[in-house]
């Protein structure tokens, strides 16, 4: 895993540079949770599904959607996942930060095999917006996590001024 802000990266092909962007992000939607407990992790603190958790429950399915539904054409149900974004927010009582973290780390390796070697201008046709390049997919993914980490942030940070009260 690179990280974008290391000079190698800066002159990198558009391969390299999308990778570490998205790794980043992986990476600091994941550390949303660290020091977290079970409780904290499945608070809910806006109206919607949106919790610590359900972010990361999200992502998985987002990866599974765009580096392996996109990519293989294979159905929601066969890839785990629920038929809506709105779907995947959803927490199960057997979910936890480690059991979910492990599945977002596996999910992410496989969709890091997915595109190893894959040029950024191959289309894939698995999704049901039609075929899109892998470079769309990739940015669509960066967009996707970069949101979904600024909503970490502020859950977070309402969570750790509760405790400071």
């Amino acid at each position: 895993m690179s990280n974008p802000d290391q000079v190698h990266v800066y002159a990198a092909d558009f391969e390299t540079q999308i990778l570490a962007f998205i790794d980043q992000h992986r990476a600091m939607l994941l550390a949303a949770l660290e020091g977290l407990t079970e409780e904290e992790a499945h608070r809910r603190l806006v109206p919607s599904k949106t919790t610590l958790l359900g972010l990361l429950k999200h992502a998985i399915f987002v990866e599974r959607v765009w580096f392996q539904e996109a990519r293989t054409g294979m159905s929601r149900a066969d890839l785990g996942i629920g038929k809506s974004p709105d779907e995947s927010f959803d927490l199960e009582d057997s979910d936890t930060i480690e059991s979910v973290a492990r599945e977002y780390l596996e999910t992410c390796q496989a969709s890091r095999e997915a595109v190893a070697g894959v040029s950024a201008s191959t289309v894939w046709c698995g999704n049901r917006r039609g075929p899109l390049t892998v470079r769309w997919i990739q940015v669509h993914v960066l967009r996707e996590l970069a949101q979904h980490c600024g909503h970490a942030e502020i859950l977070r940070e309402q969570i750790l001024a509760v405790r400071e009260s």
